[in-house]
Order: C-alpha cells, then sequence, then structure tokens
C-alpha cells in the first residue's frame, strides 16, 4: 500500500560553503528518499538555509553588504553544489522566508497562551564597544578548568571542559578585542520541563536508534531546564511578538524551516499542509540529523510541536561524523573538502556509492579512506557493475542489430535475482545501506561468473553459436538491469545514462521481476570511467592551495609564487621601525577614493590620520574601537585627500581579502610591540 512520507535533514547554516562531512547526511537521506520514491510511495524531501544569527549578521556587515544578500548568495552555491550530487530535494528553501516567519509567530503564541513560556532576568557577556551582547563563541580566554589559552566561552577544545563564559579567564570579545562587562537583559525561556512525561514515553517509544534514546535518558536524569528562546538586538532574526528589541534564537526557528519549507511547498503544488501536520495525521516524519544536535531534535522540537497542538516526528535518524584517512578532517593536510572542490576533480556518483557501502543504521563515524575509496569504486562498479553491461552490450549491438532475444536461457538465474528485491528493500528500509551494497555486489559477481563461463567472445567466432551469444547477452544485460534498479538510489545519474543504452522507461522497484526482451536497445556508451588516483591527489592539492590563499596569500599558486620575498634585509634595517598598538577611534569613507578609509588612530594619548586600503573588506563601523598595529615612525605621506601619518599593518592578497593585524588581548594604546 503507497504511503505518504515527509523527510528532511538537517539545514545547512548559511555562513558558507559545503563540505564532504556535511553531504554524509544529504547523501543518505537522498538515497532513502529515492528508494522510496523508486517503490512508488508519495515521498516529499525538503529542506533549506538556516539564515539567522548572530554570525551572519557579523559577517554581512563586514562584507559591507545585507545579511539578505549574504544569504541569498549563500543559498545559490548551496543549490548548485546539491544539485551537481544528484540530492533531490521537493524544495529547498531558506529560514528567512514569510512561511517560517508566521510558523514561528504561531508556534510560539500557542504555547505562551498555554503557559509554557516565561520571562527572567539574566546576566550575560556584553562587548560595550560594539553595543551588543556576545554569543558564547564570540568571547575567547583561558580554560578556568586545565588553563589553555584562546578557548572558546562555552567550551574547551583542549580538556573537553564546558563552562559558562563568566568562568572564563582574561575572557575578550572576538569583535573588538576588549574585556566583554555583564549586563542584565530580560529573556523569554521555553519551559522544557513542563514536557517531562510526554518526552519520556516518546523518546523510548522507539522513536530514537538505541543509543540515542540511551543518551537521552542522561538529560532526564540530570533534569529538564528552560530553554532560552530569545536574544537581545542587534540580532539578525525574527522579532519576538509583543516584545520590544527581542528576537527569537536562531536555534528555535531553524527547525520550524523544516516546516515552513514543507508549507511553500504545499501552497505551490496544492498540497494540504494542515493534514499532514495535524496530530492524527497518517503522514510519516522523519527528520536526519548528525548526532550533535540531537538534544535540540530529540526534545525541544516534539516538545514545541506537541505544545502547539501539531504532530511528532515518526522518528529522527542520527548519523555520525566524517573522517577523511581515518583522522579528523584538515585544512592543513588537505582533507578538509569542500563539495566544489571535489566537483572540479571527480565524479559525485563515486562519493555517493562510497557512502552507501559504509553507511548503516547506527551512529558510528564514517571514515573516507581514499585508497578504499579508488579500489571499492573501481572494482565494484567499473570492473563489476559496468563490465556486465560493456561486455554483452557490444555483441548485441554489432551482430543483432542491437535486439535482444525473446527469451531467457537461464531463467533460474534471472529468479534468483528478482527474488533479492525483497531483502535489499528491507536493507534500504532500514537504511542499512552497506549490506544492501554487499548482496547488489554479490550478485553482480554471479553475472559475471556466467557470462565468463559462458564466453560469449569464442562463441561468436565458431559457426551456428550465434543464437546461443545472442541469448547469453540478453541474459546477461537483464541482470545489468536488475542490478540498476537496485543501485538506483544511490546511482541516479548512471541509471539514467543505463535507461538511455537500455532504451526503456525510468526504472522503478517492480521493474526487476520483469525481463526485458525481444528489445531494441541503443548504442552503448561507457557509464562510469575509473577513479584515477592523479586526480584525488590534484584534489587534495587543491583543498591544500585553499586554505594558503587564505593563511599566506604569498603561497596561492606555489611557495611565494604571486609575492616572492622581496630583497633581504639585516636586523638593524627591521628595528628601526617602531611598531605601536593603536585603538581605532574612528573610520570613515573617503569620498572619490575606491580603496580607502580614512582612520583616527589612538596612540596612548596622541592621535594621528591614518588612510589605508582596506575599504572593501571592512565596512566602517565594524573598525571603531578595535586594536590594531601600526608603523609609528614612517614618514608622513602628502596625499590628495589629506595627510597620512603613518601605516596600519594587514596581511592578504587584496579586495576583500585582508586581515588587519590585532595584538593579544592585554595590549594597550601606545605600546611598543617587541
Amino acid at each position: 500500500m503507497p504511503r505518504r512520507i515527509l523527510v528532511t535533514s538537517a539545514l545547512p547554516y548559511a555562513n558558507g560553503p559545503l563540505h564532504l562531512g556535511h553531504l554524509v547526511e544529504y547523501i543518505q537521506t537522498d538515497i532513502w528518499v529515492r528508494f522510496q520514491r523508486i517503490r512508488s510511495h508519495e515521498c516529499y524531501y525538503v529542506c533549506a538555509d538556516d539564515a539567522h544569527g548572530t554570525p551572519i549578521m557579523l559577517r554581512a556587515q563586514q562584507e559591507g553588504i545585507t545579511p539578505e544578500a549574504l544569504i541569498e548568495q549563500c543559498g545559490r552555491e548551496h543549490r548548485a553544489d546539491f544539485a551537481d550530487f544528484a540530492v533531490s530535494f521537493d524544495n529547498y528553501y531558506s529560514t528567512h522566508s514569510p512561511e517560517n516567519r508566521a510558523l514561528s509567530e504561531t508556534i510560539y503564541l500557542r504555547n505562551r497562551d498555554k503557559g509554557h513560556i516565561t520571562t527572567r532576568t539574566v546576566r550575560q557577556a556584553y562587548d560595550p564597544i560594539k553595543g551588543m551582547f556576545l554569543p558564547d563563541r564570540f568571547i575567547r580566554g583561558t580554560c578556568p578548568r586545565c588553563g589553555a589559552p584562546d578557548q572558546y566561552g562555552d567550551s574547551c577544545e583542549a580538556c573537553g571542559a564546558t563552562y559558562t563564559p563568566t568562568e572564563l579567564k582574561d575572557a575578550i570579545s572576538v569583535l573588538s578585542g576588549t574585556p566583554p562587562v555583564e549586563r542584565e537583559s530580560e529573556h523569554y525561556f521555553f519551559k522544557l520541563k513542563d514536557f517531562e512525561p510526554l518526552l519520556k514515553a516518546w523518546t523510548q517509544g522507539g522513536h530514537l536508534q538505541h543509543e540515542m534514546a540511551n543518551k537521552l535518558n542522561e538529560w532526564f536524569e540530570a533534569g529538564l531546564q528552560d530553554w532560552d528562546i530569545s536574544r537581545d538586538a542587534p540580532y539578525f532574526g525574527f522579532p519576538i511578538p509583543d516584545a520590544t528589541d527581542k528576537y527569537f534564537y536562531v536555534w528555535l526557528d531553524a527547525p520550524i524551516g523544516y516546516l515552513a519549507s514543507f508549507k511553500y511547498l504545499c501552497d505551490r503544488n496544492g498540497l494540504d499542509f494542515d493534514a499532514f501536520m495535524a496530530p492524527d495525521s497518517t503522514t510519516e516524519l522523519y527528520h536526519f540529523i548528525g548526532k550533535d544536535i540531537l538534544y535540540f531534535h530529540a526534545l525541544f522540537w516534539p516538545a514545541m510541536l506537541h505544545g502547539a497542538d501539531f504532530r511528532l516526528p515518526t522518528a529522527i535518524f542520527a548519523h555520525g561524523f566524517l573522517t577523511v584517512n581515518g583522522q579528523k578532517m584538515s585544512k592543513s593536510r588537505g582533507t578538509f573538502i569542500k563539495a566544489h572542490t571535489y566537483l572540479n576533480h571527480l565524479n559525485p556518483e563515486y562519493l555517493r556509492y562510497y557512502f552507501a557501502a559504509k553507511l548503516g543504521s547506527g551512529i558510528e563515524d564514517l571514515d573516507l579512506n581514499f585508497e578504499d575509496f579508488t579500489a571499492r569504486v573501481n572494482a565494484d562498479l567499473v570492473g563489476k557493475v559496468v563490465n556486465i553491461a560493456s561486455r554483452c552490450a557490444g555483441f548485441i549491438n554489432k551482430h543483432f542489430h542491437s535486439r535482444l532475444a525473446n527469451h531467457l536461457t537461464k531463467e533460474a538465474l534471472f529468479q534468483e535475482f528478482a527474488a533479492a528485491a525483497d531483502r535489499l528493500a528491507q536493507y534500504y528500509e532500514n537504511r542499512e545501506f552497506g549490506h544492501a551494497m554487499r548482496e547488489i555486489m554479490a550478485l553482480a559477481d554471479q553475472a559475471n561468473r556466467y557470462i565468463d563461463d559462458r564466453q560469449p567472445w569464442v562463441a561468436i567466432k565458431e559457426p551456428g553459436r550465434e543464437q546461443e551469444v545472442q541469448e547469453v547477452c540478453t541474459l546477461g544485460l537483464n541482470l545489468f538491469r536488475q542490478l540498476m534498479v537496485y543501485l538506483k538510489p544511490v546511482l541516479p545519474m548512471m541509471a539514467e545514462k543505463a535507461e538511455e543504452f537500455l532504451n526503456c522507461r525510468p526504472l522503478v522497484w517492480s521493474d526487476a521481476g520483469t525481463p526485458l526482451l525481444n528489445h531494441t536497445l541503443n548504442r552503448f556508451q561507457p557509464l562510469m570511467t575509473r577513479v584515477e588516483k592523479t586526480r584525488i591527489e590534484a584534489m587534495i592539492e587543491d583543498s591544500k592551495e585553499h586554505l594558503e590563499k587564505k593563511a599566506n596569500p604569498a603561497q596561492a599558486n606555489g611557495p611565494l609564487a604571486e609575492n616572492p620575498i622581496a630583497e633581504i634585509i639585516q636586523f638593524e634595517d627591521f628595528a628601526k621601525l617602531d611598531l605601536r598598538v593603536a585603538r581605532i577611534l574612528k573610520a570613515e569613507q573617503v569620498e572619490g577614493a575606491d580603496k580607502l578609509l580614512r582612520l583616527e588612530l589612538d596612540l596612548g594619548g596622541e592621535t594621528r590620520q591614518v588612510f589605508a586600503g582596506i575599504k572593501a573588506a571592512y565596512a566602517p563601523e565594524n573598525l571603531v574601537g578595535r586594536l590594531t598595529i601600526m608603523v609609528a615612525n614612517l614618514a608622513p605621506r602628502k596625499m590628495r585627500f589629506g595627510i597620512s601619518e603613518g601605516m596600519v599593518l594587514a596581511a592578504g592578497p587584496g579586495g576583500k581579502e585582508i586581515y588587519l593585524l590585532n595584538p593579544d588581548e592585554g595590549a594597550q594604546p601606545g605600546m611598543r610591540v617587541k
């Protein structure tokens, strides 16, 4: 009986490009969705860019554009990468949408009116220079547990400790380089504990993987806490109804973005959104997520939905993280690979197949080992599956006018392949893709053994055996067709090429049980080429170069290729420079100048004017209050805009990629840099 299914993947943040770690989830979800569709179920797959929050607001300011322009640009890049990896969304949207605002307000107001929202005064870190409260990740300092320097305001990467920003030692704002102060603010909280009985029953009711359900028990034992759902202005997000200068925290409206994306699809296609989301809905709702965001999805999300009289998810499927060659992805090793960098060098279906071959229903991390990747793709896809078609097609095209025989000589083998459909369907349904790929490749081995045993390349040379060759190759190509049915959720692009060659309509799951006979094929074209080691090496090098362009522009195309080291100087020459800490008191545009900003710098009682070519990289208002380094004893230079009385130090290739040097915490204007 056909099912009605709604599926989502976690929302990528609209603040940067996709990388291979992201793609584990979207490829896993897409394979499952395509499987449901090929089984003729009504299955919708929606997602969106997570487009709100302080980081997006600040990055937009730094680039001198609006947050809306930033998220639109990022959205275009994400959509292009997803399309190239054949991720088949029915709708890909943005959380910054009218549908999301309306649904966020509805869910909030329904919970508020039922008494599930409360307010109280909190003390938070505040940047007096920037005039804003600071998210934990915008505060850095010394870990209060192990003493490691330069740690985030909420957790230590050295020892793993978690703490509040007020516990951090020697804390500074990463925005201005100044110590934050504490200020009070009224915040809005979601009373999660109101839903404890419901959540205990739901999390232990088969809606989560066993490991995840056990993990949630730890949070119940520690006691559910109220959830802070508000942020103070300035903030890029949706205003809270009936509040002044308060905005919904990004994690409130982000999961609602799933529903907003689906609402847009419903309005566009004439679907009944309310019927899908009613508490008694028979629609299945599944969320695929990373294991690190389970708390939000398995506790806050079902509680918010229930409080607003919406249905709860059918299940939440969590997955592990991606490692590369057994280690955490690394920019310095070139294994932090962006989606578009991969696409510049390799077939996206190599990665789809490799992930499928490694994925199961648990939350274990997945390792992308490039030696194994090369061997598995070349052996399985090229050496086994494609090999069946390429071996048989030549004989059919050349000797039989591209026409298949009208019967199968060894129907038992075809039926054995057909009988695998139910087992493979169960593997796909349970997200045991690795098991499915192993069984499919075992079938491919059988098909190749059959062709090896019958040796059509020998038989075609012997008079009177032509019909035998046609029958052998007809069965071989039908076995290939069955394999492509089973692989189509994983390899949709290769399946489309196979359908073109087979001259048939798009394959569906039931086609595995019906042979293609007395049928004319099209000319065979190569379906997939081998993975070349040199392409993997080039991809890794490109990933390293991308890092070097950011960190050391002089080495963007080989060691110091574009910016060779200048003439060597002696230490005595360098010692002549008087480098001083300066605070930027004022920054403004220079009328008639394409690249310059005019800066007023405090050198500890003395004020200097400097014209700096950093206009493309910094908005003037983001520089005020910031500490930087300047050459204080540079001779004044007369310019047509005025006199420049020094030089600020920066690194970068130019344009938007310019980075002012910042002194360490504790520096004061006028201090000499040694």
